[in-house]
């Protein structure tokens, strides 16, 4: 592919300019790492999204960020690698496939195992890749070559391994517990996968008699279909009015059963009655206190949210129907006492987005303490990881000293198959919660261990579950080098360098990778933590699918181009950790925010396009370096202060990434390119380009101007690599392979840094900003040529005036300027300005008509107090504000306000017409 370029087009079109460089980079595998590559390694994982997904504004701002990092660190010569990949996203995949399957009047039991397992794949390999082919719009410098997947053949191999060892070691174990339940996907979950909402429900009073009619308790829930399975009230034992009924019986309603009233610290004096009812099968604190008390467990309902055998007449009804009925039910019978209406907090599936239930059932866990302790003593004795912003720190170092023990198995087909084996009938190969099992790589193996323990005689029977998603991404670091496998990537890339991702998933993969790390690689998965907020919508809000308040970055990048869709993202981190709002007008389908960046991207071609058609078809390698010494002498004072103003720039970009301050460093370059680059040097040194070609003021205007615009784009590419890319291919005039991408990243030079000379620009240019101003105001045509002073008391500021005089006059068009401590003569009629402590006087005799400037503004103000009277009495009527809906009344606020604001503008303009 031929990448040179002869000229820049007219305009910039993202559109056809990304879409060559994306293929270009991916096809030339620019971004391949190499295991033997000199440099220091530089590793970032792709926190990896799900097969089911497509990209949302919160990928394309992550994704943003890591390849600004990656880039750059690149750029610096490090051997770096952005390793990407997806996750197989068991409850997503599972949820797709089923409803596919509704569809067709079936479901997943009407298919064997093999034939839903090989539908999956398909849909994987037709539908999977979505997201990825996304993500390559945004132009990710990823090495395409070791995409991985957590079920590919070597994460598989890494999966089993780590199950083995976990559970050889004692780690992982097999046992009857209360788990949360989705009932919509008929799986267990951890606990890291439930949101809780905040639900307006009811509190529902009932009274349990005393077996021997000598009364009643009264008992208070927001459940009350759990009373089936109650096998136990427990009252708190400080309770004195109920002191004299611990080890008394009641009868439970409905069922009938016998219950026994027991003591329990656990329970709140405050909530309900004080008398709580137990549910040992149904509720985490009830389990608890069933285990403490050896109360009976009894599950009422099925796992797909039905109630059971055990449910007497209810059995078979959903789970909120039965609520209204067992309610109907107690009211019928007496025993209802009250419904307050009552708001709580109730745990949802995070993906199967209906109410959890806690279920009592056989399943797989993993001993957390072991694991979570090894990570803390990373984190305490060696501050690793390193969490930015370090606030995190503290939450995930709080998570790891609460764990409790984690349910890894899942009642799903999709996914790693749990490698144990189980010694079962052969007549009715059912498999209970005391059938001997093996754990094993292979079928094979299980069979070899089985007939040594067991016998030849066995029949074995795999168990049909599947791990938790977090279990194979919990090893993604390392498994996806080669772990278990001693290879090259391992060794070279491994700990990786920094992880990119969001608050909202620390505990759900964040500490999964340092717990599975520490245990199995003695090592941290990473050196730092680098946490990132969300991006919210044009209110503030949450974006999600439920709201259908997201933004398509797929819509912006179509319509203003990756570049600008990044450069915004990034420009908008305040810092670390913080979440950012995305302005977005939804029924034009526009962004303010994004049209800035894209302007930006104009600004930048248009600035490239002017510099290349003066240097008359020469390239930056074919002029003299900016040290030269036959330069030297040739710089006029705007040349050493771009280059000063450049060089302070590289300092502070490098050291704004290097500290994960990457809205800063957006921001600086932006100011630097548009305001100090764009604005004023290309301006001041428009009349040397025009000089003789073989002028030495010439020469030295093109060979910084080359300098600084070659530099420039090497900054910016990181954070905008389709538009540096395709200026720098033109600037250079490169061919076959080369590419910005990998040039080395600006270096500061000391030498070139002139503080003082950057004071007298910061001056020269507020002067010249106040005194276009006072040429507005007094309405002075823009091609006039006028007079100005300015006095200042500073010797210090003098000084710095002094050496750009000639700057101030041919920008601002002066006839004569004159710079002085002290005004000795009246200058007559003047309009006046300040910049700082500098006075800037615009004498206006024979250039103004005084009196009708002065007509001019005074009516203006008339209008502005005028609707300064009309707006303050609205919002000093008590009726307007009373009535008035929010949206109103501050609307009258913001008015006023900005009409103040105007009037005070209007004042001041019209003291200062002496």
């Amino acid at each position: 592919m031929t990448v040179k370029q002869p000229n820049l087009s007219t305009q910039y079109n993202p559109k056809s300019t990304e879409a060559k460089w994306q293929e270009f980079w991916e096809s030339q595998e620019i971004f391949k790492a190499d295991p033997n590559h000199d440099g220091e390694p530089y590793c970032i994982v792709i926190p990896p999204p799900n097969v089911t997904g497509s990209l949302h504004m919160g990928h394309a701002f992550e994704a943003s960020l890591i390849d600004t990092l990656t880039r750059y660190h690149r750029m610096l010569g490090r051997n770096a690698l952005w390793l990407p990949g997806t996750d197989h996203a068991s409850i997503g995949v599972s949820t797709v496939l089923d409803k596919n399957l509704r569809a067709e009047g079936k479901t997943r039991q009407d298919l064997s195992r093999e034939e839903y397992l090989k539908r999956a794949w398909q849909w994987k390999e037709e539908s999977g890749g979505k997201i990825v082919n996304q993500l390559r719009k945004i132009g990710v410098s990823v090495d395409w070559t070791r995409e991985r997947f957590t079920m590919d053949e070597g994460l598989s191999k890494a999966v089993k391994t780590a199950f083995i060892h976990l559970y050889e070691a004692g780690l992982i174990y097999r046992g009857n517990y209360l788990v949360n339940w989705c009932p919509a996907s008929k799986s267990a979950i951890s606990d890291v996968e439930i949101e809780n909402q905040e639900v307006a429900g009811h509190l529902w009073h009932f009274r349990y008699p005393l077996t021997d009619g000598s009364g009643y308790v009264e008992v208070a829930t927001t459940r009350p279909e759990t009373m089936l399975g109650d096998t136990g009230v427990a009252v708190n034992p400080a309770d004195d009015r109920y002191k004299d009924l611990i080890g008394q019986t009641l009868t439970l309603p409905i069922i009938g059963r016998e219950i026994p009233i027991v003591a329990d610290e656990l329970v709140d004096l405050e909530f309900g009655t004080g008398c709580v009812k137990v549910t040992p099968a149904h509720d985490p604190n009830d389990f608890e206190m069933g285990q403490r008390h050896n109360l009976p467990m009894i599950n009422i309902m099925n796992k797909d949210g039905t109630l059971n055998e055990n449910a007497a007449e209810f059995v078979g009804q959903d789970r909120f129907v039965a609520r209204k009925n067992v309610v109907a039910k107690l009211d019928e019978l007496g025993v209802l006492v009250k419904i307050e209406e009552y708001s709580h907090s109730v745990p949802f599936s995070d993906r199967g987005k209906v109410p959890v239930e806690p279920l009592l059932s056989t399943q797989w866990f993993v001993k957390m303490e072991s694991l979570s302790s090894k990570a803390l003593d990373f984190l305490d004795n060696k501050q690793e990881p390193r969490y930015i912003p370090e606030r995190w720190q503290k939450v995930y170092r709080d998570w790891l000293v609460k764990i409790k023990d984690w349910c890894i198995s899942r009642q799903l087909w999709w996914g790693h198959q749990i490698p144990a084996w189980y010694i079962v009938s052969e007549t009715k190969g059912d498999i209970t919660d005391n059938t001997p099992f093996v754990v094993a790589h292979s079928e094979e193996e299980a069979q070899e261990k089985a007939i040594a323990e067991y016998g030849a005689d066995i029949t074995l029977k795999q168990d049909p579950d599947v791990l938790d998603t977090w279990f194979s991404s919990g090893l993604w670091p390392f498994s996806t080098m080669g772990w278990p496998d001693d290879t090259a990537d391992l060794a070279t890339y491994y700990p990786t360098t920094t992880l990119v991702t969001g608050f909202d998933i620390i505990f759900f993969w964040v500490a999964r990778m340092t717990m599975m790390a520490g245990y199995f690689t003695d090592q941290m998965p990473f050196q730092d933590v680098y946490i990132h907020g969300l991006v919210l919508d044009e209110k503030g809000q949450k974006m999600s699918k439920s709201k259908g308040n997201g933004i398509d970055p797929l819509l912006m990048i179509d319509k203003y181009g990756a570049d600008a869709l990044r450069f915004t993202l990034i420009k908008k981190v305040a810092g670390a950790g913080q979440n950012i709002s995305f302005d977005y007008d939804r029924k034009k389908e526009e962004s303010s925010s994004v049209e800035a960046s894209r302007n930006f991207a104009n600004k930048i071609w248009n600035a490239a396009r002017f510099v290349m058609m003066n240097l008359d078809d020469k390239t930056p390698q074919d002029f003299p370096a900016i040290d030269a010494p036959e330069l030297a002498a040739d710089f006029e004072l705007c040349d050493r202060w771009i280059l000063s103003r450049f060089n302070q720039t590289v300092q502070q970009t490098r050291a704004n990434i290097e500290n994960y301050a990457l809205g800063e460093a957006a921001n600086g370059l932006y100011e630097f390119i548009w305001g100090d680059f764009c604005d004023w040097y290309i301006e001041l040194i428009k009349s040397r380009l025009w000089q003789d070609a073989t002028s030495k003021e010439r020469l030295a205007a093109q060979s910084t101007l080359a300098h600084i615009l070659d530099g420039t784009l090497k900054l910016l590419h990181p954070l905008m690599p389709h538009i540096t890319e395709e200026i720098w291919q033109t600037l250079t005039q490169s061919e076959g392979t080369k590419t910005l991408a990998i040039q080395s990243y600006p270096e500061i030079s000391p030498e070139l840094l002139q503080p003082q000379l950057e004071k007298s620009f910061e001056l020269l240019f507020g002067v010249i900003r106040t005194i276009r101003n006072l040429r507005a105001e007094a309405s002075i045509k823009p091609g006039a040529k006028i007079s100005v002073i300015l006095q200042t008391e500073s010797t210090e500021e003098i000084a710095s005036l002094q050496p750009v005089t000639n700057y101030i006059k041919g920008i601002a068009k002066l006839e004569q300027l004159t710079i002085t401590n002290s005004l000795e003569e009246d200058p007559g009629q003047v309009i006046v300005g300040i910049f700082g402590t500098i006075q800037v006087i615009v004498p206006l005799s024979g250039m103004v008509d005084i009196p009708a400037l002065r007509s001019k503004l005074e009516k203006n103000l008339a209008k502005v107090e005028k609707d300064l009277k009309s707006l303050s009495g609205r919002l000093n009527n008590p009726g307007f504000v009373n009535k008035a809906p929010t949206e109103v009344i501050q609307a009258a606020k913001d008015a006023l306000a900005e009409a103040e604001k105007q009037a005070e503008i209007l004042r001041d303009r019209l003291d200062r017409l002496q």
